[in-house]
């Protein structure tokens, strides 16, 4: 199979942006902690792998092109920005695809007003698309964009963006690649970033991360009657 320079240029994109994202992501942290106990980096990258693959991590990307399926299926007969709406409310009432409570692709814990990987993949997407035919679908994405942003602000109240999930799982499909090597391909791109953290505690011999747990409830006075009841 042959394919464009703009297919190309869309998947290696996709590969820099997904290489690294700080030492504060659930899997480059998850490999950070492992490092710490001196364990050989196989141990490191699996561990960082079983995270990854979690929905609400590496694994949104495919989840993500299910809720794109699933719009598009409820849009084929036509659609404007209210009925984009109401699929996103349908979607954080947990009325609709996996009834999870998310939207897929939206919000970030970190970006707010805009996720620069993104907004990077996005326009790549937009040229992808042109090249294919596609314009229609990615109006629809970029419209279905700003509903969910309205829509969380409205449920819950929180300004959010669009993360690198949401064209991500786009630009795979328009690639033809199948839903379930979406995070395969991921964990090949951040594996880069996985080793380079590796080895850089490795390298400056850090201490064992020992991750500490504070309780917050509610604290229950125990009397001197409660004592001997115990």
């Amino acid at each position: 199979t042959e394919y464009t320079m703009q297919e190309a240029r869309v998947m290696d994109t996709l590969l820099m942006l997904h290489a690294d994202h700080g030492g504060g992501n659930n899997s480059t942290f998850a490999n950070v902690v492992i490092t710490s106990t001196g364990t050989d980096i196989y141990s490191c990258i699996s561990a960082a792998i079983g995270s990854l693959k979690g929905p609400r991590h590496g694994g949104a990307a495919e989840k993500m092109s299910g809720q794109c399926e699933m719009i598009l299926e409820q849009c084929r007969n036509g659609w404007d920005d209210e009925k984009l709406e109401c699929i996103a409310y349908k979607l954080l009432a947990k009325e609709a695809y996996d009834r999870s409570g998310l939207i897929y692709g939206i919000g970030h814990a970190i970006y707010t007003k805009s996720d620069p990987r993104a907004v990077l993949i996005k326009e790549e997407c937009r040229k992808l698309a042109a090249e294919q035919g596609k314009m229609d679908e990615f109006i629809l994405f970029d419209h279905f964009e700003q509903a969910a942003k309205k829509a969380m602000k409205r449920v819950k109240g929180i300004d959010c963006c669009a993360n690198v999930d949401f064209y991500s799982g786009f630009a795979y499909r328009m690639l033809s690649i199948e839903p379930c090597l979406y995070t395969a391909l991921f964990a090949i791109s951040r594996t880069a970033g996985w080793i380079a953290h590796h080895l850089e505690n490795r390298q400056s011999n850090r201490k064992l991360i020992r991750p500490a747990n504070i309780y917050v409830g509610e604290r229950k006075e125990i009397n001197e009657s409660d004592n001997h009841s115990i």
